[in-house]
Order: structure tokens, then sequence, then C-alpha cells
């Protein structure tokens, strides 16, 4: 039996292909204008890391941003049911849940089998997301995968006092005029961004084993703030943007076997 579980957000689209609970592949790729050709593209680029067809997967299940657009799978699920159930395959003794994806961040709180019990989200305006950074490098001339390594470099943090993501945009630009370094610049905004994500988990609770899932997971300044706030490590998986699309995929599992019963 395989399932595959497809994860339409803002800004990535990723698929995850299982088998008997093992992961087969994956991919991750930039979600355009139409969120089912982003699908497309996304399954097609994981079935080619395997010798495996579209018609052999048995069951799909879509979440994220643009999940009910996904025109070849079986069922949606929301990306906070999706994240949890993939960051308990992974880690499964967490139970504390920072999402931070391209659109909204989500504090979220599972038992021990990855069934949300909370959650709270910030879905307002694009500030501690990976929209909000991909604004913020557009600005300063970096390419966004830099610019964790950068602010870490930084000798104090530069003041941010908006967190929208237009208002931003132009104190930095202001603050660039004045001659304060993008390393300042960054670790300001990550220290404005770290203060955000705490206090959506402070309202649902930090326990010990504390995951962080999305893209912005791959930023080491963001990481590195909210960790000293926190005061945990917290826990990452290698690849930390697939994991709605994995919760999808074992979610799949899950129902297709529920239909052979």
């Amino acid at each position: 039996m395989i399932a595959a579980g497809i994860d339409i957000g803002s800004l990535s689209g990723e698929t995850v292909i299982m088998q008997k609970g093992k992961i087969l592949s994956y991919s991750i790729v930039r979600t355009g204008a139409d969120s089912a050709k982003t699908a497309e593209k996304a399954m097609n680029k994981a079935l080619e890391k395997i010798s495996i067809s579209f018609d052999e997967i048995n069951y799909i299940v879509a979440t994220g941003y643009g999940r009910v657009i996904v025109p070849f799978a079986n069922k949606n699920i929301t990306e906070i049911s999706c994240h949890a159930k993939g960051a308990n395959y992974l880690f499964p003794t967490a139970t504390t849940i920072l999402d931070m994806g391209g659109q909204d961040c989500k504090a979220i709180k599972c038992n021990d089998s990855g069934k949300v019990t909370n959650f709270v989200m910030n879905d307002k305006c694009a500030a501690g997301t990976g929209r909000f950074c991909d604004v913020i490098a557009d600005v300063l001339d970096i390419p966004l995968e830099n610019i964790g390594e950068i602010s870490l470099k930084a000798e104090k943090d530069a003041l941010i006092s908006s967190m929208c993501a237009v208002f931003a945009k132009s104190e930095v630009v202001s603050l660039l005029r004045k001659g304060t370094s993008k390393n300042d610049i960054l670790s300001g905004i990550h220290e404005a961004i770290s203060k955000r994500v705490f206090a959506l988990l402070q309202r649902i609770g930090i326990e010990k084993d504390f995951v962080i899932t999305g893209g912005i997971a791959k930023n080491i300044g963001v990481v590195t703030k909210i960790a000293g706030k926190v005061g945990l490590k917290p826990l990452i998986s290698d690849e930390p943007q697939i994991v709605g699309a994995l919760g999808a995929a074992i979610f799949a599992e899950e129902m297709y076997k529920k239909q052979l019963k």
C-alpha cells in the first residue's frame, strides 16, 4: 500500500510518498499562481525519485493553504492536524509544536498520538512568517537562505518597532540610510519575530520536547532567538518544511487502511 500527502502553502508545495509507514520520497517546489499545477509539479517531482507511477498510489491527502484545490486528492485535512501528526511521527515524545509557515504561525498542542488538543495562530498579517522574511531579505538584497547565518554576526539588535510587513520594510530602508549594518537589522527582525511567536507559545504552554516545523525552522537566526526565550533547544527534523505533507501522508495511510476493513 502506497500513500501520499501533499501540502500546498502560500510559498511552497511539498509532497511526501510513504509505504508501510516509511518515507519513500519527498519534494519541495515553489508555489505558483495555480495551486493545482503546483500540486501536480510537487507530486511529479517526488515520483521522479522512485520507480513508482502515480497510478500506484492508493490514497492521497492534501493539506495547507491550497488543499481544497488539489484535484487528485481523496481527502483534505487542515495543516494544524497534519503538522501535529507529522511532528509526532518524527518526535513521538513532543507535545508542543510551533509551525512557522509562509503565511501564518501556529502554536499547537497535541497528545502522545499526535492528535491536536489545543492551538492558537497568528494569521492577521504576514508578521513572523516566511513571507515576512522574504520581504525583508529582498529589501536587504540578501538570499533568503542566508539571512539566518548573517544575523548571528550582529553586534546588537536594531530596533524594529513594527511587525507589519509594509511598515517594517520602510523601517528597514530607513535604518539602511542611517548606516545600520544588515547584520544588526536582521538580528532585530529575528528578535521581533521571536517575541511574537513566543507569545503564541505561552498561550498554549510550552513543554520540554518542543518542535519547530515549517520553512522558517531552517533560519538559524530565528531558531536561536526562540530557543533563548523558551529556554529549551527545539527539536527540528532534517527537513522541517515537509512535516505537514508527512502528516498528510500518515493520515492517507490510516484512511486507506480503514477503507479496506
